[in-house]
């Protein structure tokens, strides 16, 4: 009771420029741009600790496990192309999950830090509306702000209908299935996505016998049909099974292991697996808020209306991230949140959701930015097309890394860069020189006439950008 004192007189007659509800990637970067602008500023998270989703059981996390697990395949079976001997090679899973922990946990402290270099007020608890200009915290304590962010992210989705609901033990969320101390003899994967491609590839890479269940007809959603179809083959080489138009239809879990029930084309009525993985995608997190307090209303995907400026019904209350309509990514969110501080403080700011750019860090990875193929057919849009194989490319051969490809869309009128899309080694780094092309409207003449180091990865990029624009050379 005392602590609850303290904190309602602590803040009884503070009123914040700004609060921010969530302190994930959008949320926290929203605060401290907002406090180096001179906001007096409040971050509400319940949590308890900071990074949202991301730093503690999403991104993060999983792209620890993709490393280590990444390492073992390769002390296993490459390092020896390498001239390095490495014999008796095995996987310490607990220790994975230790070296993954540390790396969450000294981001979070770090975030946490960052706080209280920049003066931001972080206030632990679950946040709800209760006036237009007024939150209430873990149900008692009150705080008042002119401007308010709702940055709250998302949570893990279910299956329709009931589906194999996620108990954490034998049918997992992203976030059991990066708990696990052993691998399982077998995994079902229900969703080929960003989590259950990564994840899936973690447990293969670890010994366990992975099936990934698809409803659509491609791997990687939102992915170009080529490079999805690239990129399937590689993993299929690498051990990983797929059943693609495949519908799971119902299941049974019993003490140990899971039924899942198919309905597709050459696919068994039913399979049998330790563990399930549901990676269906995730959806918004918007309960408890008291949204209607404040006369504010949420979509059927559970999602906040907005403007253009990010700006729900309310005109001094804002939405930002995965809790808004557009990509539900980290570094979305970040901009989202940098858009709607600037604009608070008067600065000119904008925001350019074509130039998102999109990874998935299977290895190798694939990465896109812009219009894939079938939508420019789509918009009856005229375009050309240059690719290069990695296959071609110096540094890929020098490291017998050679797998994929980049392939560049473009206007065929006017050169302007449209797309460009990537399977291959350092796939997520390299496709920023697509990105910042197309956000200054290069031209794929302009990227192939900007001179590139030499051996790198990059040099692929030149190449299919010389194979949109005229012709390439090492090829």
């Amino acid at each position: 009771m005392l602590g609850k004192l303290r904190f309602a007189r602590r803040f009884a007659s503070f009123e914040y420029d700004l609060a921010v509800v969530g302190g994930g990637p959008g949320g926290y970067v929203a605060a401290i741009k907002a406090a180096q602008l001179g906001f007096k500023t409040a971050c509400i998270e319940k949590r308890g600790t900071l990074g949202g989703t991301c730093l503690n059981v999403g991104c993060i996390p999983a792209k620890a496990l993709l490393n280590s697990s990444h390492k073992f395949v390769e002390a296993q079976h490459e390092f020896k192309n390498h001239g390095v001997i490495c014999e008796n090679v095995r996987a310490d899973i607990p220790q994975m999950m230790k070296s993954k922990k540390k790396a969450v946990d000294g981001l979070t402290k770090g975030v946490e830090g960052l706080f209280k270099k920049n003066k931001v007020t972080y206030v632990k608890g679950a946040a709800a509306f209760s006036g237009k200009n007024e939150l209430t915290v873990n149900g008692t304590d009150k705080l008042t702000a002119k401007n308010i962010i709702i940055a709250t992210g998302s949570e893990p989705a279910a299956l329709p209908g009931g589906i194999l609901p996620i108990d954490e033990k034998n049918v997992l969320s992203s976030t059991g299935a990066m708990e696990l101390q052993e691998a399982p003899k077998k995994l079902v994967v229900v969703g080929a996505g960003v989590i259950g491609l990564e994840l899936g590839s973690v447990w293969s890479r670890l010994g366990s016998e992975v099936t990934i269940v698809e409803f659509m007809d491609k791997i990687g959603s939102g992915t170009d049909l080529e490079m999805g179809k690239t990129l399937k083959k590689i993993l299929e080489k690498q051990g990983l099974k797929f059943h693609l138009k495949t519908k799971v239809t119902g299941g049974e879990v019993g003490a140990d292991s899971v039924k899942v029930n198919l309905e597709g084309e050459n696919v068994p009525a039913t399979m049998e697996a330790d563990k399930v993985l549901i990676g269906v995608g995730r959806k918004a997190h918007t309960e408890g808020l008291n949204l209607e307090a404040v006369g504010l209303k949420v979509d059927k995907a559970g999602k906040i209306p907005v403007n253009e400026n990010l700006q729900t019904q309310q005109s001094h209350i804002y939405a930002i991230g995965d809790c808004v309509a557009g990509p539900m990514l980290a570094h979305k969110a970040e901009e989202d949140g940098i858009f709607v501080v600037e604009s608070l403080a008067g600065e000119t700011s904008h925001i350019s959701y074509e130039t998102v750019p999109w990874v998935i860090y299977t290895h190798p990875e694939i990465a896109w930015v812009g219009k894939t193929e079938e939508q420019l057919k789509e918009a009856n849009i005229n375009y050309k097309k240059g690719s290069f194989p990695f296959l071609a490319n110096s540094r890929a051969r020098a490291n017998h890394e050679t797998d994929g490809l980049v392939k560049v869309l473009t206007d065929s009128k006017t050169d302007r860069i449209l797309g460009m899309h990537m399977v291959g080694p350092a796939a997520g780094e390299i496709i920023m020189e697509g990105v910042l092309g197309m956000e200054y409207g290069a031209a794929s003449e302009d990227l192939a006439r900007t001179c590139h180091a030499h051996p790198g990865f990059s040099e692929a990029i030149k190449e299919a950008c010389l194979a949109a624009h005229s012709s390439p050379i090492h090829i």
